[in-house]
């Protein structure tokens, strides 16, 4: 074969590689897409149990094709608060079995129909005017060019088999160090063991890998390769991400150590060769199955063990006694933004934590007024701080994920959050204009009458239960009618006495009760406690309104 020819055959076979490439990742999409929430229900429902959570990680790898991918989301899950390490790890075995579906697909020879999905793919995806429509278009898009690419590729690589370099390339990787490094390199750099199992099989059916003896050991390295995905997701997250990148590697790397032992020394691949012969189903099919044998036996191995490797992990990364830091959001992390389903919940996870720091912070503050205590002022200026910050933080996020293809349903729930926000960085800042009064009632050495002390404290506890019940519906951002209508009542009420009050305090002044100094600091309490309540009003029902049943939002 002349160099022109060879040259042309390594751009072509570069092409197939792109195609297919491309054709997993627009598949992978596609199905996740199409999953939309159910893919969030399903990874809320994790528990601590290790054998659920291995199902939880079949299915959903199974449908975004990429244990890489589900290793990396577990790492911001994690990163965002919304997985524990004792959760994550049955996923991540469950993850090595789901990635397993997409060799498998691929050593079903349909090189014949390949350009009808690929066809009726981008018919929907055109013609189609529903989302849902158009991810079904995608996957079978994808689906199709991810054969056309693996066929592309296996076509145009025949001639590395007739040459006696790759040839000798091809006998060295069955010694077990070169297989492993190879596939382990080879994978890290990709970050798919599924796209590498795939361009093994191409190779195989060019030609290029003529036994099995050639690519077990490859196959294993593929597999430890894989987790670089996880370990550079991990870079930069919290500590229990970076153990669960370590528990990741731990259990691909163990897995890979005992399974090349066990290669060595009994006749794994003759045994896959009589089950899978080659010489009617192929070698590609062998490759296939092999990737599945390793990632099945490892689970079925290591899993009953899982709580070792947890102590093992621990043991190279303990946890840390240190503070998270205060000015920096706990639960949004850009990682998560593949997975839009669980980047939405964890927008109303951050806006929970929001509205716990102004809840608090609105009790600094009257505690300050009441009892003339400076550290809750403190405690008070510090939380404003961060309230400010996770308030443009949260914003920031939202219009990320309004930049994404999501749900339209997703797309309401950020629009009520945004609503929110606003509403609770409001009452953080009537918090601190509490804290105004109280430092000018100190500086001065005020003292209100026993009255109005009185009046003031019915008001507070008026405001208090609407903050408590107000942040409660909105946190379960479904309708609770009892509750409602307390709210509801709770706010009137407040209203009507704040009314009340201020001819109350006019009477005293005038009656020389109340100086005109103090009446300005209560009347001015009067208008930010009023106010307080309304914004706890607007954040209590600020939930979607296919969710507020027939409630009327009060105005």
């Amino acid at each position: 074969m002349d160099t022109g020819s060879i040259i042309l055959s390594v751009i072509m076979a570069l092409g197939g590689l792109g195609l297919f490439l491309i054709g997993m990742k627009s598949m992978g999409e596609g199905l996740e897409l199409a999953a939309g929430n159910k893919l969030r229900t399903l990874l809320q429902k994790i528990t601590s149990n290790k054998f659920f959570a291995m199902l939880v990680g079949v299915l959903v790898t199974a449908v975004i094709q990429s244990s890489s991918a589900t290793d990396a989301m577990v790492v911001g899950f994690a990163n965002a608060g919304l997985m524990e390490l004792g959760q994550a790890i049955g996923v991540l075995f469950g993850a090595k079995i789901g990635t397993t579906v997409t060799s498998l697909l691929m050593a079903i020879d349909i090189k014949a129909i390949v350009p009808i999905f690929i066809f009726l793919g981008a018919v929907v995806i055109t013609f189609s005017h529903k989302n849902n429509h158009k991810y079904y278009g995608q996957i079978a898009a994808g689906f199709g060019m991810l054969f056309l690419g693996l066929s592309l590729m296996s076509s145009n690589l025949k001639w590395m088999g007739e040459t006696p370099a790759f040839v000798s390339i091809a006998d060295n990787l069955t010694f077990p160090l070169i297989g492993l490094l190879v596939g382990m390199v080879f994978t890290g750099i990709i970050q798919s063991s599924s796209a590498s199992v795939g361009i093994l099989m191409a190779l195989a059916m060019a030609g290029v890998i003529t036994n099995l003896d050639q690519a077990v050991y490859v196959i294993y390295g593929f597999n430890v390769g894989a987790c670089s995905a996880a370990f550079i997701s991990s870079l930069g997250a919290n500590r229990t991400a970076k153990q669960i990148a370590l528990s990741n590697f731990l259990i691909s790397g163990i897995g890979a150590l005992l399974m090349t032992l066990l290669t060595m020394f009994l006749p794994v691949t003759k045994w896959i060769g009589m089950i899978i012969p080659a010489d009617t189903l192929g070698l590609a099919a062998q490759i296939s199955a092999t990737h599945i044998f390793f990632n099945i036996a490892i689970t079925v191995i290591l899993l009953p063990f899982s709580d070792l490797i947890l102590k093992l992990t621990m043991l190279i990364l303990p946890d840390i006694d240190d503070d998270k830091e205060k000015m920096a959001t706990v639960y949004l992390d850009n990682r998560i933004l593949t997975t839009p389903p669980m980047a939405v919940l964890s927008v109303e996870n951050e806006c929970k934590r929001l509205s716990d720091l102004a809840q608090k912070n609105y009790r600094y503050a009257m505690k300050a007024f009441f009892e003339h205590d400076t550290n809750a002022i403190t405690k008070v200026e510090k939380n404003e701080k961060v309230i400010d910050y996770l308030t443009s933080e949260i914003t920031r996020y939202i219009v990320k994920i309004n930049g994404l293809d999501i749900l339209d349903s997703d797309r309401k729930t950020m629009g009520v959050m945004y609503s929110a926000i606003q509403d609770i960085e409001r009452i953080g800042d009537h918090a601190e204009n509490i804290t105004e009064c109280a430092r000018e009632m100190m500086e001065k050495k005020m003292k209100f009458s026993d009255e109005a002390l009185e009046e003031m404290h019915n008001l507070d506890e008026m405001v208090t239960k609407l903050i408590d019940e107000g942040f409660t519906l909105f946190k379960a951002q479904s309708m609770d009618f009892d509750l409602a209508k307390s709210i509801i009542e709770t706010e009137s009420s407040l209203d009507s006495h704040v009314k009340i009050y201020k001819f109350n305090h006019i009477r005293r002044m005038n009656d020389g009760v109340c100086s005109a100094e103090n009446g300005t600091v209560f009347l001015d309490m009067l208008t930010i406690l009023e106010r307080v309540g309304d914004h706890a009003n607007n954040v209590a029902f600020s939930i979607p309104r296919n969710k507020l049943g027939n409630v009327l939002r009060p105005v």
